[in-house]
């Protein structure tokens, strides 16, 4: 039963993933494959024994035929990276005996199974490339029998046969080689009929590859996509000073997204006010605003979605400043124009960006734009579901009070974020406006700042920095910021 373990095990460390609020639509889409290997029968020889012998035979010897080889062709439909629906056709061979008995005779029968299953699939992600899944589902397998007799031993119905439905489930690993082929190995158990009324286990150990419809994108083509990764500063909008007015520049504004979001944070907001403050100061100018994505989901979604992003900027630069819509452009380039590599975290971070393409001017006199606010990212690592501020953190605490106590007119709101571990966003919304209350606390009891000055604000797993599939994606997330905001 060492397989029923393993699939109840994984079964619910793959729902805990399924059931977080932050499953992702752009890992859907359809997929097909194939699976060959071993197939092994449990044949019950007491059962066997006992029927020849009600029928008046005693049993001298019994051979079994238990292995045979088997294989599975299926399709399913990935809902996101979690979790699938799976239907196919499956074949587990055909398994036999051979009884010899007193008075002298023999009995040879064999069965052989094949049907349809359904299935609901789980998985739990490794790696990028690496996962481990569950499945449980119904199987409509078709048995076939056929017996002999020699001897004194008659069989009066030679070749019955049977149609019944039964639970299966099984456990498995998959790695991609790409993002539209990968390989699987699974050890599965069905539960079967034969035409005699006995039910019995049959275990299938296969290996096969799979392949995703829409997701052509080989791993070395999209490596290729992209130079090496320019050294990335302080994200700030860049004004270029040139010869004459009649040249031209491109600047780019630099602004990051969350995963799977079009929606820009309040930091990001601020940077924003440089390109308000140009286009306020120089009205003949003109501005084309470029959303860009990573590559995770299909290349149709993320057209959509940069140009989503876009919007959003173009949106806020609108209602902000006096700048009619007319001077600024939307336009989204999908996951096009990569400038790191998608398959690392801080790649696909780089890649969720907006840049700002706009007219040069000569004179860049009165640009300058104080900020309304500051974010500091702290690097405080929480365990999973705690909000305790552990001991090594109080040094980078102390920087923060040493800060608000040289500075006292501002004021500071501290943001608790969380990955999508908790069951339910509620859950996870909780979590972290407990870690903001924990850093508030620890600033107030061991640095005298005083409370009226600070804040908190819990955006739970609303903000994720990075994808949630691996341990340092989880941390990154799992994190706390600082908005010190300055009197107006």
């Amino acid at each position: 039963m060492k397989l029923a373990r393993g699939a109840a095990v994984l079964g619910v460390a793959a729902l805990a993933a399924i059931t977080g609020s932050s499953a992702l639509a752009d890992d859907s889409g359809w997929y097909v494959g194939a699976n060959g290997g071993l197939s092994r029968a449990n044949i019950d020889n007491a059962r066997i024994i006992d029927g020849l012998l009600g029928a008046g035979f005693t049993t001298t010897s019994i051979d079994d035929d238990d292995r045979h080889f088997g294989f599975k062709l299926f399709a399913g439909y990935e809902f996101n990276r979690y979790f699938a629906l799976e239907g196919g056709y499956f074949n587990l061979g055909r398994f036999g005996f051979t009884a010899d008995t007193l008075p002298a005779g023999a009995l040879s029968g064999n069965a052989k199974f094949q049907g349809l299953n359904v299935d609901a699939v789980g998985f739990l992600p490794f790696t990028e490339k690496f996962a481990a899944l569950a499945r449980v589902g119904l199987n409509y397998a078709y048995t076939k029998d056929a017996f002999a007799g020699t001897g004194t031993v008659t069989v009066p119905d030679p070749n019955p046969s049977t149609h019944a439905a039964n639970y299966k489930f099984g456990v498995g690993l998959q790695y991609e080689f790409t993002q539209s082929v990968g390989i699987r190995a699974e050890a599965e158990r069905y539960r079967v009929n034969d035409a005699v009324g006995n039910k019995g286990d049959i275990d299938l150990y296969t290996l096969g590859l799979f392949y995703r419809f829409g997701r052509t994108t080989p791993v070395h083509a999209a490596r290729a996509a992209y130079a090496a990764p320019p050294a990335i500063a302080e994200p700030i909008l860049e004004i270029v000073p040139v010869a004459s007015a009649d040249q031209q520049y491109c600047s780019v504004l630099d602004i990051q997204f969350d995963v799977n979001e079009d929606q820009m944070q309040r930091e990001d907001k601020e940077k924003l006010r440089v390109v308000g403050t140009f286009l306020t100061k120089y009205p003949d100018t003109t501005a084309q605003i470029e959303g860009h994505t990573d590559d995770v989901g299909t290349p149709q979604d993320n057209m959509r979605l940069s140009r989503r992003r876009a919007e959003s900027v173009v949106s806020y630069l609108e209602s902000n400043f006096p700048i009619g819509a007319s001077r600024l452009t939307a336009v989204g380039y999908g996951d096009t124009r990569p400038v790191a590599d998608n398959h690392t975290q801080e790649g696909k971070r780089l890649n969720r960006r907006i840049d700002a393409v706009m007219a040069c001017v000569v004179d860049i006199e009165g640009l300058t734009v104080i900020p309304a606010r500051i974010t500091m990212a702290l690097t405080i690592e929480f365990d999973r579901n705690k909000f305790e501020i552990k001991p090594q953190y109080r040094d980078e605490l102390r920087k923060l009070a040493d800060f608000l106590k040289a500075n006292p007119t501002v004021t500071a709101t501290v943001e608790g974020h969380t990955a999508n571990l908790q069951a339910t966003h509620e859950q996870a919304l909780d979590i972290s406006r407990r870690r903001a209350q924990s850093v508030v606390n620890y600033l107030v009891d061991n640095f005298g700042i005083a409370p009226a000055r600070l804040a908190t604000q819990g955006f739970g797993d609303t903000r994720r920095f990075a994808y949630n599939t691996s341990f340092e994606g989880q941390q990154e997330n799992r994190r706390v910021n600082v908005i010190i905001s300055y009197p107006k």
